[in-house]
């Protein structure tokens, strides 16, 4: 009889090609990992070093819940707005009858301005829609229509949710043509084969197949509008009391400042951005399933 003896299992070598990524991990490590935990950390800790929950019950204080309500409130209006317009526009596009070379320039613009924040994009808007803005200047001195009169102001509410939407809307597009790419011709035929009008393939098919999209992009763009902070802190100052602002006065350690509570509550504003980005990451893969 022959001896079959298995095979014995070479020694795993080590693969070079891992090295590509090492400065990619030390870089996640480093300036985002590493930071979150000093944030969670922080947020039981007193000054002293010891463990305390006084921080996360700092968190329910009027002021701080007001401010977390507001940012929310925004960060849903600037999400549902950018859905509805960023969906609209990449439909005309992707279904639509629009010549097939504005796709080009609009997915390029798209990229661009969805990345487009901070102190540049805060003074655009001052520039544009403030008090001595070029649209404001414009509607007052050629048509007579004072914004202030309506009750707009650039550092309101809707101030910042009108600027947010510069970012937010092309997100949107940059997201939800890949999907609507995905809905396959032969649906919409067998949908009209069946005697369905196009307002029934879209309740009926469509929308349906698209949800798990929709729903994820609305959650990535309300994360996206919670953490946005250098645009707030630029446009508004202190004027709006919206968490990223509240947060930096208690890191900044004014009078009344607290850094320990700054930390508690930027670790429930990761905890926020953390559910929203978690949604979107489930449904985008169930959205990916329907669509292969």
């Amino acid at each position: 009889m022959t001896d079959r003896r298995p095979p014995a299992k070479r020694p795993r070598r080590f693969d070079p090609a891992w090295l590509g990524i090492l400065p990619f991990a030390l870089f996640i490590a480093m300036f985002l990992i590493a930071p979150t935990l000093n944030i969670v950390l922080g947020a039981f800790r007193t000054p002293e070093g010891g463990f305390t929950l006084a921080n996360i019950r700092g968190l329910f204080t009027p002021s701080i819940l007001s401010s977390y309500w507001i940012s929310i409130k925004i960060s849903v209006a600037s999400a549902a707005i950018g859905c509805l317009v960023g969906f609209a526009m990449a439909a005309a596009v992707v279904l639509g009858g629009l010549p097939r070379a504005i796709r080009a320039p609009l997915m390029t613009f798209s990229g661009v301005a969805s990345n487009f924040a901070g102190v540049p994009l805060a003074f655009a808007f001052l520039a544009t829609l403030g008090p001595l803005g070029l649209v404001t200047g414009v509607l007052r001195t050629e048509l007579g229509i004072n914004l202030r009169a309506y009750g707009f102001n650039i550092l309101s509410f809707w101030g910042l949710t009108i600027t947010y939407l510069f970012f937010q809307i092309p997100l949107m597009i940059l997201i939800v043509t890949p999907a609507l790419d995905g809905l396959k011709r032969e649906w919409r035929e067998a949908a009209s084969c069946l005697g369905a009008t196009g307002a029934q393939y879209w309740r009926i098919v469509a929308l349906p197949i698209l949800f798990p999209t929709l729903l994820g992009t609305f959650a990535l763009l309300f994360a996206n509008a919670f953490g946005a902070v250098a645009t707030a802190y630029a446009l508004t100052g202190s004027s709006l009391n919206i968490v990223p602002i509240s947060l930096f006065a208690q890191i900044r350690g004014d009078v009344l400042g607290n850094p320990h509570l700054g930390y508690a509550m930027a670790f429930g504003m990761i905890v926020i951005t953390g559910a929203a980005n978690l949604i979107y990451i489930v449904l985008r893969v169930r959205a990916e399933r329907w669509l292969k």
